[in-house]
Parts: C-alpha cells; sequence; structure tokens
C-alpha cells in the first residue's frame, strides 16, 4: 500500500471511530450527518460527503442503525462490547483481558478514559485485527477495583499531588488543602480518589491516612499492608467481641462430640509458630493397622455466622505472613489461644481419622467433630533429630523448652512410623505424577529492631514432608468424601488447572541452556521430566532460577464449587480444611462438611461461588505482600553491604537490563544496559543474551557474574548493581 492510501486509509478508520464514539455517548440519540459534521467542528462539502459515505458503510456493517430516513444512532446490536478487566503495564498502555475472546485488546493511554489496573469496565472494539491484537477503548467502567492508593505528598501552596509508588498507576492525585488532614510534605500517605472530572489532567482525592517518613521501617511495611488493601490492626468493637466468647470446655458440649483425649497426640511446628492449628494422634489397632488421626482447631465453633466476627475473617479471607509479623485473619484470643492447640490442654477439635494399613492404604475414615488433648509440643527440628537418630535425646540447641530432655519411647514410636508412611505415600503421590516443588525459602535473622542481620534458606526436611503428608491426605479425603456423591453437593474445592503449553515450551528452551530438558509428549512425561528436572539442578547456581521459572509455567491455585482436580498435587478431588485459624476457605469446609455429616440438603452454589472468588483475590494480595515484604528486608540488607562484591546468576534479560540473583543471599537487583561500562550492549532475544557491539561480548541467562550494589531504594523496594564483570572461576 502507498504511504498516501495508507494514510487516507487510516483516517478512515478515524473517521469511523469519531462517528461511534459520537452517537455512542448518547445511545438513546439519533444524528444526521450535519449534527455529526458540527460535532467534528468540519464544514467543507468533502468533510460532509467522507461522513455520508462512512455512515452507509457502518450501517451496512450493523454498527450503527438509521433509526429513520437520515438519522443514526448506535445499534444495540454491535458485537464490539465486552466486559474485561484491565491489565496495565508500566509503560502507561494496557490490556483488556476478555473472557470470550482468546486474545487480550490493546488499549492505549488515550483510550483507557480513566480506567486503573484491574478495573471491571466495557470496552468498544474499534479495530479487529487478524494475528495482530485488537485496539479498544474503555467506554465505562463498571467496577473500581480499588479508590485508595499509597504514595507520597508533594505540597504547594494551596494543594498538593501525591504521587503513586505503584509503577502500574500512570497519574498522580491532586489533593485540596482542606483534604490533607495532617500530612506533612513529603510524608507518605494513603490517597482515596473520589473523583475525575472531566477536563482535569488528575483525579481529585483526600489523604485518608498517614503512614510517615518513607525509608523508615514502620511506614514501609504499613504501606505494603496498605498498598493491597491490607488491614493492620482489628477494630476495636472485633476484640471485644472475641474477648466475650466463652473458651471453656464444657461437659455437655463433651458429650456431642467423640471423646479423643486419652489418644496419643501431639503437635510440630515451627519453633516460633504460635498458633497450632493442628496435631496427630497415633494408635496402633490389634489388627496390624495403625490409627492416625489429624485434628484440626474447630474454629467453626467460635466464630459463628452472622457475627461481626465472622464478617471480619471474611473480608480479611487469610492471615499474611510479612518477614518481621503476622497479620492474622483471627483475633489472639482465639488464634494463639483457645483456637491454638497448645501441650497439656483439651481443645475443640475437627478431625479427620483414618485406619491405614502397612501398605499405606486407607481401609476406614471418619470425619467429625472431637475433642483432644496435646501430649507434646515439637518443633521441625526436634522432631527431625528423633527421625535421623532414631532415638528420643534432644540435645539443648535445638529444644525449644531451652534445655535438653528425652521424648518418651511411645511418641518417638509414632514419629518414626508416621515417617515411613509418609515416605510411602510421598513416593505414590509421585508415582502419580505429582510434581515436587521444594523451593528454598528466603528467610532473615533480624534483631531487636527488626534490622536484617543475616540471610539463611529453609528447606523442607523429613519432619515437615511428614506433616506435609498427612494434611494432604486430610484434605484429600474430605473433598472425595463430599465430591464422589451420587448427588452433587456444594463444596470448596482447592483447584490447580494443567500447565500453560506455551510456557512449558519456553521453559524447555531456557533450561535447555543449562543442559537439561523436558518431555512434552503428555501430562505424565510433563510431570516426570519436570521432577528429574527440579531433582537434577538442586545445589547448583540455576537451581533458585529454575525453580521459579518452573513454578511460572504452572497455572495458579484457586478456590472454586466445581471440581477440577489438582494437577499439580495429581489428586483428583482436594480441598483445604487443615488451616481454619489462617485460611477462611477452610472454614467455609469444616462448616459445610458438618452440614452434610447432619444429612442436610446442599448449601447454594452461587454463594459459595463468591466466597471462593473473594478468597482467591485476598490469597493473592496476601501473596503480593509478603513477596514486598521479602525485597523490602532484601534491599534493607544490601544497604550495609554496598562496599562487597558478590557472584550472581543473571535470573532475566530485557532491552533495557539485566537482572542478576546474587547466589549466597537470593537477593535480586537490576544492571541497566547504559549503565556498563566498555562498550554499547544490544538485547538478543533468541538467546537470552546481551552482546557488546565492539567486542561481541556477551552475558547470557545463567552466566555467574560479579556485582556490586550501586543504589538501594527502599521506598521502591529495587536494588541498582554494578557490573563487574564474568566470574571466571
Amino acid at each position: 500500500m502507498s504511504k498516501k492510501n495508507k494514510n487516507k486509509s487510516q483516517h478512515q478508520g478515524d473517521l469511523a471511530k469519531s462517528i461511534i464514539d459520537i452517537l455512542r455517548k448518547e445511545p438513546g440519540k439519533t444524528f444526521n450527518h450535519k449534527q455529526i459534521a458540527a460535532k467534528l467542528g468540519v464544514n467543507d462539502a468533502t468533510s460532509r460527503n467522507n461522513i455520508i459515505k462512512k455512515l452507509a458503510q457502518l450501517t451496512a456493517k450493523k454498527q450503527i442503525e438509521e433509526e429513520e430516513r437520515g438519522k443514526f444512532k448506535i445499534s444495540k446490536k454491535s458485537n464490539d462490547y465486552y466486559h474485561a478487566v484491565i491489565d496495565m503495564t508500566t509503560k502507561g498502555y494496557a490490556y483488556a483481558l476478555v473472557d470470550e475472546l482468546e486474545d487480550d485488546v490493546f488499549i492505549s493511554p488515550k483510550d483507557l478514559n480513566t480506567a486503573f489496573n484491574g478495573d471491571e469496565v466495557e470496552i468498544y472494539i474499534y479495530n479487529r485485527k487478524r494475528n495482530k491484537k485488537s485496539e479498544g477503548e474503555v467506554t465505562q467502567i463498571l467496577k473500581r477495583k480499588r479508590t485508595e492508593f499509597v504514595g507520597v505528598l508533594d505540597m504547594q501552596k494551596d494543594f498538593g499531588f501525591v504521587v503513586i509508588g505503584d509503577p502500574k498507576m500512570y497519574t498522580d492525585v491532586f489533593v485540596q488543602k482542606n483534604k490533607m488532614g495532617d500530612a506533612k510534605n513529603g510524608d507518605k500517605v494513603v490517597v482515596e480518589i473520589e473523583e475525575w472530572p472531566e477536563k482535569a489532567d488528575s483525579p481529585f482525592g483526600k489523604i485518608i491516612q498517614v503512614l510517615g517518613t518513607p525509608g523508615e521501617h514502620h511506614t514501609e511495611i504499613h504501606s505494603i499492608l496498605a498498598q493491597y488493601g491490607l488491614p493492620h490492626e482489628f477494630p476495636k468493637e472485633i476484640e471485644d467481641f472475641a474477648d466475650e466468647i466463652d473458651t471453656s470446655i464444657q461437659p455437655e458440649e463433651i458429650k456431642k462430640r467423640r471423646d479423643m483425649r486419652d489418644v496419643l497426640t501431639f503437635t510440630i511446628d515451627p519453633g516460633d509458630a504460635k498458633d497450632f492449628d493442628d496435631a496427630l494422634s497415633f494408635k496402633k489397632l490389634d489388627n496390624g493397622n495403625v490409627e492416625i488421626g489429624i485434628h484440626i482447631a474447630d474454629v467453626s465453633h467460635y466464630v459463628q455466622p452472622g457475627t461481626i466476627l465472622d464478617d471480619e475473617a471474611y473480608e480479611r479471607a487469610t492471615s499474611v505472613y510479612l518477614v518481621d509479623r503476622v497479620v492474622p485473619m483471627l483475633p489472639e484470643v482465639l488464634s494463639n489461644n483457645a483456637c491454638s492447640l497448645r501441650p497439656n490442654e483439651e481443645k475443640y477439635t475437627f478431625s479427620a481419622v483414618f485406619e491405614i494399613d502397612k501398605s499405606t492404604k486407607v481401609v476406614n475414615e471418619w470425619f467429625g467433630r472431637t475433642v483432644t488433648y496435646s501430649d507434646a509440643r515439637f518443633a521441625y527440628e526436634e522432631a527431625q533429630q528423633i527421625i535421623e537418630t532414631e532415638k528420643g535425646e534432644i540435645p539443648e540447641d535445638i529444644s525449644i523448652q531451652d534445655k535438653a530432655y528425652t521424648v518418651n519411647n511411645e511418641i518417638v514410636d509414632a514419629v518414626l512410623t508416621m515417617n515411613s508412611m509418609a515416605k510411602k505415600m510421598r513416593s505414590a503421590r509421585m508415582r502419580q505424577g505429582a510434581i515436587s516443588f521444594d523451593k528454598v525459602e528466603v528467610k532473615f535473622q533480624l534483631d531487636e529492631e527488626n534490622e536484617p542481620v543475616g540471610v539463611y534458606f529453609k528447606t523442607a526436611k523429613d519432619a515437615n514432608k511428614l506433616i506435609e503428608e498427612f494434611m494432604l491426605l486430610a484434605n484429600r479425603k474430605v473433598a472425595e468424601f463430599i465430591g464422589k456423591r451420587e448427588q452433587k453437593k456444594t463444596f470448596i474445592y482447592r483447584c490447580h488447572d494443567e500447565p500453560d503449553e506455551e510456557k512449558l515450551v519456553s521453559l524447555n528452551s531456557l533450561v535447555s541452556r543449562f543442559g537439561h530438558g523436558l518431555n512434552l509428549k503428555n501430562r505424565k512425561t510433563v510431570s516426570s521430566s519436570l521432577n528429574q528436572l527440579l531433582q537434577d539442578v538442586q545445589g547448583k547456581k540455576e537451581q533458585n532460577l529454575v525453580d521459579t521459572l518452573a513454578i511460572r509455567t504452572m497455572s495458579k491455585a484457586y478456590y472454586g464449587t466445581e471440581n477440577i482436580g489438582h494437577y499439580g498435587l495429581a489428586f483428583d478431588y482436594y480441598s483445604h480444611f487443615t488451616s481454619p485459624i489462617r485460611r477462611y476457605p477452610d472454614v467455609m469446609v469444616h462448616r459445610l462438611l458438618q452440614r452434610y455429616l447432619d444429612g442436610q440438603p446442599s448449601a447454594k452454589e452461587e454463594e459459595y461461588d463468591e466466597k471462593c472468588h473473594h478468597s482467591s483475590e485476598m490469597e493473592n494480595l496476601s501473596s503480593n505482600a509478603e513477596r514486598d515484604s521479602i525485597k523490602y528486608m532484601q534491599v534493607k540488607f544490601m544497604i550495609d553491604h554496598q562496599d562487597k562484591e558478590f557472584v550472581g546468576v543473571i535470573s532475566g534479560v530485557t532491552d533495557f537490563g539485566i537482572f542478576v540473583e546474587i547466589i549466597e543471599n537470593k537477593c535480586e537487583g537490576m544492571i541497566r544496559l547504559r549503565d556498563i561500562k566498555g562498550d554499547h550492549y544490544d538485547f538478543d532475544a533468541d538467546n537470552y543474551a546481551i552482546v557488546g557491539r565492539k567486542t561481541k561480548k556477551s552475558y547470557q541467562l545463567g552466566d555467574e557474574v560479579i556485582v556490586k550494589v550501586k543504589n538501594a531504594d527502599l521506598v521502591k523496594r529495587h536494588l541498582d548493581f554494578t557490573l563487574i564483570g564474568k566470574n571466571e572461576e
């Protein structure tokens, strides 16, 4: 197409869009060609003729209707309107995610019409393209994802602007002087957007919370919570309500339950845990089988539907685990006291009790409310000591009792038997196609001021896996118990779809650079080759990179009433039953399970669908906040190590820089291409590399390099590195 014709066709496209815009803004009204010309500000004969022609074309395409001769309005039948969710990029443009369409729709900055990231909107597609992204514009905002944002106040004489920290937020917020409260210039604040007047460059808002001085620990941690709309304390009326609950163990309540207080029961948790929501009981049976009880805190006994406490727990939906604190779902009187299965205390529990034979087959199962008594509490390290030594002697350096002590033989026997069962159960899961993500967790040693003084890595050992296997068993069996019934009952499943095929292909090409490979033939070969890959990289420099990329290929697990099974665990039915102190879906599972044990009819699916969606959303926000708090601590830790050289692995390559993850502490930072001395580097997308124009020197994904900290920004939670060179060792 010649340049002249191309411009002409583009002009025609713009004209069609302009006409539709005019008709769409007043959908009930009709316009003739003269009125449209006046709205477009044109008056010459050629323009009017073009408008008449374009009106005829749009009518033929049924995008507009000719209601009476020469009078046009927008067509109600137009199939170019869709409900969508906005996914902003950090560059100012966005994509609209539409359920009915395979591809996302490109939305340019001028077509956003005040929509923000995550908003539910109506869009109009004005330029459909084959093999390329269609283009559209936001025509209506249906539901704001959020109206509160965290930013820094830039104060002028009579007004101010809040500069938002979120890189996906493309505008600042205008605040009048009388809407600033106690905020001072430079403060980090939460601003609520109230309106966006038509001719204004920025939305108008009011400051609803002052978080403090940017960069200070307290300010930044509260900023992370506020950024995701997560609370950091309970309202007084909720605390008061929880304090009034009768948490004593009553004889008449015990009569309604299965009494398991005389069965050997214990908990295994992290050493610093305060809320113990699960305990295991162990009993040898005369027929050679064992009876194992998975006892879960009976939160739903205390948290009753329709109370303000239940509303608060539902809104929070999850506890949030930041580096230096836990923001609990339930007030402390419940989470750390009444519902916590502490040693030497009687507790109300909800239990799954299994009779298991020597081959770890479940031959009998029972679900219901119980009363239990925990005989002992162990940290993972103590249980691990029992497993490794096959003895009950716990040395002082790992004891949570601050002294060496000896565990009685009955408990030692129980731990060793259960460990051997857990290993069999785990290998059976792996044979079924479960995927083993033993990702290394980054943990910080904090001083009294919550300053990070060291970094260490936490890996799951046998004691962790023992607990995990029995929790998985309870979750799976509860889901099967309800899900396999002939008559469908509304229930809450933990769903996990198969991995995205494109992502698997790109993971395969990435790991081939390190000499690994995946077999993508079918579901079974994908699972087994993924497991092999995760095993092969253990202890190697690329482990964290490969672990992270492998996790990214996976679909996101979510809560739903429609069971699709759990791909990652290779279970046909799976639910969450074992952590009601910190997860609201588990509370709902307890309630539904009891409802069906009582023989009541199925609950309403729509109601629980909505609750599942909310719980999944809150889980997502909470894991983002957790990730941000780790990033914040990593940056804080690196500020004190600005003179030190580190060996890192190139973990990402882009057209503007390379990301490097330091091997010894997993802190990730960026080296901008423009900052690399001695040459001009170009991005080579095919080889995940950057290549010097003169020297032809290349830096590729997975290469080991030596870096130094150039800049550590606590507020943006971002590290910039200086590249020293390749690690030639």
